[in-house]
């Protein structure tokens, strides 16, 4: 068996593993990269496969940083099948199409700069049509279901618990009269998420491909989570503020409506109570069609929900409906609520505010120091949300330099991601642990301190594959081959981007460091601190200058 990375390589989007075993081709997801332009780009770059000679492919669950390049897979030759829950299948039916509208959407919108600057027009990645023709290719399954894909390789999914139909999946592959197993976590969750069943342990594996998305952290505990919330969102309406949840559109805002409903019942306490009665004096509203539509997908596969949350809906409690909820379709009711300055919370899609209704809320509202903007899904790396979350002064929406006055809130215990303490557990669950295990869909520093985790606490060796490699599994893992990444416009344009923020910044620099200089007050020995960082800057600008 044979694993090349695609994708997720020391990064959290873009997922895509080419295995070949058994004299097959085949996928494990197809993801679209995320975060800031450059990175997207990466999206409209040839495979580093031929899409014709993948014989299947694996999804392993609905987020579009995992399958929002299947329409293009589709587009350039494959014809499938596509293995994947019956809830990822009915929740790709809205989101692939969602995607391919979003996609038509900004390329009218690069179009029209494009034009304007005297360059050729750009086709979208993919239309709406044809994510909704890649969609006759998918085969859904259920948890716990053997599916042989031929007498040598056979696969299951199994419940993950990250977001419905998520899935853990196991591969069996016979080569030469020797079996191999392999286990794809795609996304693992955590054991309290809302709604959702614990992820499922698996008994054993020869190798393991693991995310690592919070490989360095701990969640807060449920608890302190349901009050962190209440807190924030009670203070803000105290002060006659709107507090905007930014929340992906699919899995957050379902959670959030069901911890909402039932944060009343968990307590007698006076102050949780007065700030609940508060909570429930204004409205909320779910601002994104696709949320809606989904929230509807959810109450179809209701059987996929924990115990607790079955019991309350046998006792007539839907645990995704209350007092106060309204969901807004069309855009004019949408565009109402920034017009409305009555306090409200308002949920709206996407969690790490790139596209979609969300950056219209956040112009209108992260001005004004009343509001909160509240977080509770990771953000990525150079995405609109990371800026927010880690201090900018000032965001850029819509080609508009908009002020970060607002308060703003992150409650990492939402996350549908294991926390490290999640993902240890996982690994300790097996009864025969894997020989090796694979670190992806993570950044460099949570991947590096639970590989030393891994190493220390179970003894396991561990590799953090870079884009491209190849890996042979056997007794020894050794890298075959490693595919070098073309020099593609997206890095150029970086690099030119780059160019130009230093040049901004040693503008500032230089406003600065006049200031310092001239203020008879510096001492001799902070006069020489600046110009020994002077003279190192100086050396890596000659560096630059000479490679």
């Amino acid at each position: 068996m044979k694993i090349t990375f695609l994708g997720a390589t020391r990064t959290v989007t873009g997922s895509n593993f080419l295995v070949e075993a058994s004299g097959k081709k085949f996928l494990v997801d197809c993801g679209m990269y995320q975060g800031k332009g450059t990175v997207e780009e990466q999206n409209y770059e040839g495979f580093e496969y031929n899409p014709e000679e993948i014989d299947f492919m694996i999804l392993t669950h609905a987020h579009i940083d995992h399958s929002g390049r299947i329409p293009k897979l589709y587009k350039d030759g494959f014809k499938g099948p596509i293995y994947a829950h019956k809830a990822t299948y009915d929740l790709c039916g809205l989101m692939l199409p969602d995607s391919g509208h979003i996609q038509e959407m900004e390329s009218v919108w690069k179009n029209k700069k494009r034009v304007r600057k005297g360059e050729k027009e750009l086709n979208p990645l993919y239309t709406a049509q044809e994510a909704v023709d890649s969609l006759e290719i998918f085969k859904a399954v259920q948890y716990d279901e053997i599916i042989e894909i031929d007498s040598n390789i056979h696969i299951r999914f199994n419940d993950a618990g990250h977001m419905l139909g998520s899935s853990v999946v196991e591969i069996w592959a016979k080569e030469e009269g020797k079996e191999t197993k392999a286990v794809f976590t795609g996304d693992l969750g955590n054991n309290d998420i809302p709604l959702l069943g614990e992820p499922t342990m698996i008994e054993d594996a020869d190798y393991l491909i693991m995310e690592s998305t919070y490989g360095s952290r701990l969640h807060n505990r449920n608890d302190q989570k349901a009050e962190a919330f209440l807190d924030i969102v009670s203070e803000t309406i105290d002060n006659g503020g709107k507090v905007i949840i930014p929340s992906f559109a699919v899995g957050r805002t379902q959670e959030i409506l069901y911890e909402l409903n039932k944060i009343k019942e968990n307590t007698t306490d006076e102050k949780f109570l007065r700030e609940y009665e508060t909570l429930m004096k204004v409205p909320v509203y779910v601002d994104s069609p696709l949320a809606i539509s989904a929230t509807e997908v959810f109450k179809q596969n209701m059987d996929l929900f924990d115990e607790e949350t079955q019991e309350r809906m046998e006792r007539g409690d839907n645990p995704l409906e209350f007092p106060g909820l309204k969901f807004t379709q069309t855009a004019d009711e949408s565009m109402a609520l920034n017009q409305d300055q009555s306090p409200a919370i308002i949920i709206s899609a996407s969690g790490m505010c790139e596209v979609g209704r969300i950056k219209h809320h956040l112009k209108h509202n992260i001005w004004n120091p009343n509001n909160t903007i509240l977080f509770v899904g990771y953000q990525g790396v150079g995405t609109l949300g990371y800026n927010i979350v880690n201090g900018a002064e000032t965001v850029k929406i819509f080609g508009e330099e908009i002020a970060v006055n607002a308060r703003i809130e992150y409650i990492e215990g939402y996350s549908g991601h294991a926390d490290q303490e999640g993902l240890m557990n996982f690994i300790y669950s097996f009864r025969e642990r894997p020989k090796h295990i694979f670190l992806v869909h993570g950044e460099k520093e949570s991947q590096e301190v639970l590989k030393e985790k891994i190493l220390e606490d179970i003894g396991i060796d561990v590799t953090i594959p870079e884009y491209g490699e190849t890996y042979e599994l056997n007794d020894d893992i050794t890298m075959t081959d490693k595919i070098e990444r073309r020099i593609s416009g997206t890095l150029r344009r970086e690099v030119m981007d780059r160019l130009n923020l230093i040049k901004k910044e040693i503008q500032d620099m230089e406003e600065y460091v006049k200031q310092d200089v001239l203020d008879m007050r510096l001492k001799e020995k902070d006069m020489f601190r600046i110009n020994e960082k002077m003279k190192e800057l100086e050396r890596q600008i000659l560096n630059v200058v000479e490679g």
